[in-house]
């Protein structure tokens, strides 16, 4: 008599609880359960960084301008290493969860902090060797290029630190854990806050630093929190271990982070490239307006960790769902998160279009800042809804394996902000015109991304039938 496979009931008891709720639980309230802690990390983490840069431009408009130089190419790090990288990380965390490989989800933790470290100094070597000649490209000259070349060597020597803290977060966040990784950055948080302009402006026996001393808080940040996440993915009470001893190297574990995270780094370089090559341009009209648009799109930076919180457990739930051959439910968490980011996203922006200076003001009162910054939240912040839409897909696409779209879609953001910008700058020597060409290109990577996942660049059609086996369907 042929043997029947086994149901999915039949094979449940061998999930944790966090993996079965990936697989089992309503799709609407799981993700919002899931982002909520992972979306206040988010935030603390930037108003830290918005705390930080209130306190540099006390320093003047030429350190708030070189720190502005630094900003996007310390996001692409960031970006690479939590959202990118650590997209891979988490999804392939997810799927050997997913598919019950136990033994390989914990060897994976191991191989994620071998890649953080390989790209952590990877960063160091290239910025520390190329920082004066990519800060001077992008604009900077005099203190402000002082300020830049100061800033980033502290931060950047300390690089290896902020790949390991973010890698190690993103196998909590595969596994479903987004609680803990709040806890550190929140404490971190609570740290770093009153430390920061301690060191910038000096305490009682500590001397000031000024911009290095704000850089100087971040490594601090970054040492202390590296050190908890080890610990708690050494105890027994995490869903993924962390092995230092028995585990061999295997590249089929590399491949499987890298097969998601090396594309969506390639994805993340274009993003800060878009950032880099627009500040090259607007750097032609002086430091004010470099610190007016540093301090403007520093508002859509922030739209990218608000969506990461969406994002990290839509990675979870697509790539845990997809694992255990569930695709039709991976879709439709992607389009729910998806559908959250773009509201989420188009309230902010629009929010700034209409009420630019509520922002801008936060940091400097230069007539020149607030007028370049203004017309940068005009043009591009009615766009943000869209760019939320395409990066929430862009997120379920790592848990998906499936970044061929959002990258060539990212591609012609680069190429419709690029040179969009620079026949501007040629026809019309006008800022405004270059910034909305920005705003097109956000518009252009958003339609393109939901356009093919909607068209079935995953997995092809798919038939969307109602779950049978799920005990809670009601926002499913």
């Amino acid at each position: 008599m042929k043997a029947q496979a086994p149901s999915i009931d039949a094979v449940k008891p061998r999930f944790d609880p966090r993996t079965r709720a990936l697989l089992e639980g309503p799709i609407v309230s799981t993700l919002l359960r899931l982002a909520t802690p992972n979306v206040l990390v988010m935030f603390v983490q930037a108003a830290v960084g918005l705390i930080e840069t209130y306190f540099v431009a006390k320093l003047g408009t030429d350190a708030l301008a070189g720190v502005a130089l630094v900003f996007p190419v310390l996001m692409l790090m960031q970006m690479m290493s939590a959202g990118a990288v650590g997209g891979g990380i988490s999804a392939a965390i997810a799927r050997a969860l997913g598919a019950g490989r136990r033994n390989d989800a914990d060897a994976l933790a191991m191989h994620a902090l071998a890649i953080a470290v390989g790209f952590g100094l990877l960063f160091t070597l290239a910025v520390l060797g190329a920082g004066h000649w990519l800060y001077s490209v992008m604009g900077g000259s005099g203190a402000s290029l002082t300020a830049a070349l100061t800033y980033s060597n502290v931060v950047f020597s300390g690089a290896i630190l902020i790949w390991v803290f973010n890698s190690l977060a993103s196998v909590l966040r595969g596994t479903g854990n987004m609680a803990f990784p709040a806890v550190v950055t929140v404490v971190g948080a609570a740290v770093l806050i009153p430390l920061s302009p301690c060191l910038i402006f000096g305490w009682g026996p500590v001397p000031p630093l000024g911009v290095a001393g704000g850089a100087v808080a971040v490594i601090a940040y970054y040492v202390v929190g590296s050190i908890a996440l080890i610990a708690y993915l050494r105890a027994r009470r995490s869903v993924v271990h962390l092995l230092f001893s028995g585990v061999r190297f295997r590249w089929p574990l590399f491949r499987d982070i890298l097969r998601v995270g090396a594309v969506a780094a390639l994805v993340t370089i274009q993003t800060n490239l878009t950032i880099v090559i627009a500040t090259g341009f607007v750097g032609r009209f002086g430091p004010a307006a470099i610190a007016g648009y540093g301090t403007g799109s520093r508002l859509e930076y922030l739209l990218i960790p608000l969506v990461f919180g969406l994002g990290g457990p839509l990675v979870a739930m697509v790539g845990t769902n997809i694992g255990a051959g569930q695709r039709d439910r991976a879709l439709r968490a992607a389009w729910i998160g998806a559908g959250i980011a773009a509201g989420l996203t188009e309230i902010i922006g629009l929010s700034a279009a209409a009420f630019p200076h509520a922002w801008l003001s936060l940091f400097d009162t230069n007539p020149a800042m607030l007028d370049t910054g203004s017309r940068y939240l005009r043009a591009v912040g009615p766009f943000y809804g869209l760019f939320g839409l395409g990066l929430a897909l862009y997120f379920a696409s790592q848990g998906a394996g499936r970044l061929l779209w959002p990258l060539l879609a990212n591609l012609v953001r680069l190429g419709i902000a690029a040179g969009g910008g620079w026949l501007a700058l040629h026809w019309s020597a006008d800022v405004s015109v270059v910034f909305a060409a920005l705003g097109a290109a956000l518009a252009a990577f958003g339609l393109i991304t939901a356009a093919a996942v909607a068209t079935g660049a995953w997995f092809g059609p798919i038939v969307w039938s109602r779950p049978r086996v799920l005990a809670h369907e009601g926002d499913q």
